[in-house]
């Protein structure tokens, strides 16, 4: 079979054999890639047409209890400019949001123990009292039963939470012991259980990933059917024990990218800040290649170069918030319109 063969029944099947999954990534050329891409935007203009939803992204906070080996703000990085937004902080950014055409924020933080689950509580529901017809997407960890139901039942619609790597060798490599991918896919499911939208996700080039483990990845979202997927090539952090570490592909996360979108023809799907770090138009050449989501940063300037997962990450200009008229060009440029709406997924 060749890879034209086994995209066209990616494209029908919505699957492939592991032994194709791991051929078409490891053999797929330039030609194979450009009709790869032009056979997912098929597919993510006959879901969603050629709007692209945006989302206020708000980084609340860089404290974080965990020590993840490849994160820029692990809690053993003692290079890393901490701070913490207060409530109206976050309220006024939301508010700064809605003014600019946002309809839904994604508040995403470190695992911060200073937010608990009714400090949260109470920032959700001043955001929708203000703002009812807006969604709001949590992305603050693994949390509690208790927690999770408490925030959907204050107005929370969303959450995200990458998995980063769904096999277990690989996840142990790249976290403490005290972190485990059992607890990760258990928060994951309980989310959906309870009524969230969900959202995972994994980086594209981590330290020690195989191609296996990528297919691990994409038999894990099959399980899981997720109604969002987040993904992005792997960027090195100077602070942490991955320091020097290649960086992941660029040609490769739009190749999973394409595949994701055939994969699962309704999910949400973004072109990342990471994308767009790792290549100057990288996220347009997300959108080309499936993706429908672009997250530009509501946070206040003072804090957006502290919230660094990754080094060099871009945090001026069109990837903010404020830069939304420049990046509605830039997404026009190539055929696709910014949607003032929530942008809620289609999978149920």
């Amino acid at each position: 079979m060749t890879n034209i063969e086994r995209i066209e029944e990616l494209k029908q099947e919505k699957n492939l054999p592991d032994e194709d999954f791991k051929l078409l990534l490891e053999t797929i050329t330039q030609n194979e890639r450009d009709f790869l891409a032009r056979q997912a935007r098929m597919v993510r203009e006959q879901e969603y047409g050629k709007d692209v939803y945006i989302r206020g992204l708000i980084e609340f906070t860089n404290i974080c209890k965990n020590d993840c080996y490849y994160c820029g703000i692990r809690k053993s990085n003692d290079k890393a400019q901490r701070y913490r937004l207060t409530p109206d902080d976050i309220l006024n950014c939301a508010r700064e949001g809605y003014e600019l055409g946002f309809r839904t924020f994604v508040l995403q933080g470190g695992e911060d123990g200073w937010f608990t689950g009714e400090r949260l509580e109470e920032i959700i529901r001043s955001i929708k009292g203000e703002f009812p017809e807006c969604a709001i997407t949590l992305s603050v960890g693994e949390r509690t039963k208790e927690d999770y139901k408490r925030w959907y039942q204050a107005g929370a619609d969303r959450y995200l939470l990458r998995h980063e790597t769904a096999s277990e060798n690989h996840y142990q490599s790249l976290h403490p012991p005290d972190m485990t991918l059992q607890n990760r896919k258990k928060c994951l499911f309980l989310l959906r259980d309870i009524g969230y939208q969900v959202g995972a996700g994994f980086m594209v080039g981590s330290p020690g990933q195989k191609v296996d483990n990528l297919v691990d990845d994409l038999r894990f979202l099959q399980e899981l059917k997720p109604h969002m997927i987040g993904i992005g090539p792997y960027l090195s952090h100077p602070d942490t024990p991955f320091a020097g570490q290649p960086d992941g592909s660029y040609e490769r996360t739009l190749v999973l990218l394409s595949v994701l979108r055939l994969l699962f023809p309704a999910v949400l799907l973004p072109a990342t800040t990471a994308l767009g770090t790792i290549a100057p138009d990288g996220r347009e050449q997300g959108l080309l290649a499936g993706a429908n989501v672009l997250m530009p940063n509501l946070s206040p300037k003072s804090v957006r170069k502290k919230y660094e997962l990754y080094h060099d990450k871009i945090c001026t200009g069109e990837e903010s918030a404020q830069g939304k008229d420049s990046l509605n060009r830039r997404v026009e440029s190539i055929g696709y319109h910014i949607a003032v709406s929530r942008g809620d997924s289609r999978i149920e």
